[in-house]
This record gives structure tokens, C-alpha cells and sequence, in this order.
């Protein structure tokens, strides 16, 4: 044993034990509580709607997001991406692909059945079908499609609703986003906005 008097004094596991739990709890205090209250409260200041969801409500009735897409299968609809999440898709509380590589039989079978329905609503669209219509997005939740999306389905919804094409046409324009700060992604269409605006025109609204 040493007995040079620089030398440190020996520390107990019981009090290496007591710093440890301490710092613990002063981190779980700062990051698990003061920082999630904080960046809520900052939120709510700066984009009350964002933070709340980006909730979509008709007739005082929350019926969606504006940032989770929905399965539609009506003519009638513009459908959205396919979804891959389970129990049931769009469920965000299970956001994941499917995880299945290109070579796999089951991709290949869900995109082909995916093609079929969108042939069998629409047997007079002969035009390749937008890769987006077939594959699902890496959260399985995305709620936009391609311009080249909506314009593949733009004649079908037109017809199923007795509507001018060009009308269509000018509520596809006025729901397509640009990118990001100009730069950032792809321009595309949120398909439950752009949905809920053909059902309002259905109903005598603007």
C-alpha cells in the first residue's frame, strides 16, 4: 500500500455508487422533463397546429392528419401511397416499411396486385403506373403522392364525379407543394386535403 501523501485517497463503491445514481437522476430530470416541457411549451408558442398534430377536423370531428395518410379504395378518390405499418395501414403507432429487398416474391406480388386494382377502377388508363402508387414509404405513413401520381388517377376521379377535367386538374395544382425551401425534396399532393376539397366541391362549396 502506498503511503505517499499526494497520492488520492481510496473511493468507497458506495459512494462511486451515490455520484452515479446522482448524476443519473440530474440528467433523466433535465432531458426526460425540463427539455420535452420545454420544447412543447416553444412549440405551442411558435406552430400551436403543427404540435398538436396537424389535425384535419370536419363538423367539430377530428377525421385525420395532415401528416398521415389514409387508405382510400373509391373511384371516386385519389388514392395515396400503400402502407406497410400493421395491424392495419397508416397505424402510426407501428411506422415501418415493409422490409422486403427487391428480389423478394412478396414485393413483387404486392406491387402487382397493387397494379391490378388501380386497372381494375380504371380499364381505360393504359399509361405506366407511377412507382409511388406500388411501394410503400419508408414510415409506411407518408400522406403525399407524386404530381405524376395524381395526374394518373386524375381522369378516373373526374368521371366517377361527374366533374370537368380541368376542375380536377386546378384542385390538383392548388393541394401540389414545391419543395422545401425551394430546394429540399419533391414537389407533391397531400391526397386527404386534396380529397376533402373534392368532397366540398361535391357538397356546393368552393
Amino acid at each position: 500500500m502506498s503511503t505517499d501523501p499526494k497520492s488520492p485517497a481510496p473511493v468507497s463503491v458506495a459512494s462511486l455508487a451515490g455520484r452515479a445514481l446522482g448524476m443519473l437522476a440530474v440528467l433523466t430530470l433535465l432531458t426526460g422533463v425540463l427539455y420535452p416541457l420545454l420544447v412543447t411549451a416553444v412549440a405551442q408558442l411558435a406552430f400551436p397546429e403543427r404540435a398538436r398534430g396537424s389535425l384535419i377536423a370536419l363538423d367539430d370531428k377530428v377525421i385525420g392528419s395532415r401528416l398521415v395518410g389514409q387508405p382510400f379504395a373509391e373511384p371516386k378518390y385519389f388514392w395515396g401511397r400503400p402502407s406497410a405499418t400493421s395491424p392495419v395501414p397508416y397505424n402510426a403507432g407501428a411506422s415501418a416499411a415493409s422490409n422486403l429487398g427487391p428480389t423478394n416474391d412478396a414485393l413483387t406480388k404486392a406491387a402487382r396486385d397493387r397494379v391490378e386494382a388501380l386497372r381494375a377502377v380504371d380499364p381505360e388508363n393504359v399509361a405506366p403506373v407511377p412507382i409511388d402508387l406500388v411501394t410503400a414509404s419508408g414510415s409506411g405513413l407518408d400522406p403525399h403522392i407524386s404530381p405524376a401520381a395524381a395526374a394518373y388517377q386524375l381522369r378516373r376521379v373526374a368521371r366517377a364525379r361527374g366533374l370537368p377535367e380541368e376542375r380536377v386538374r386546378e384542385l390538383v395544382a392548388a393541394h401540389t407543394e414545391g419543395r422545401d425551401l425551394g430546394v429540399l425534396g419533391e414537389p407533391r399532393v397531400n391526397v386527404l386535403l386534396l380529397n376533402l376539397a373534392l368532397d366540398r366541391l361535391d357538397r356546393g362549396g368552393a
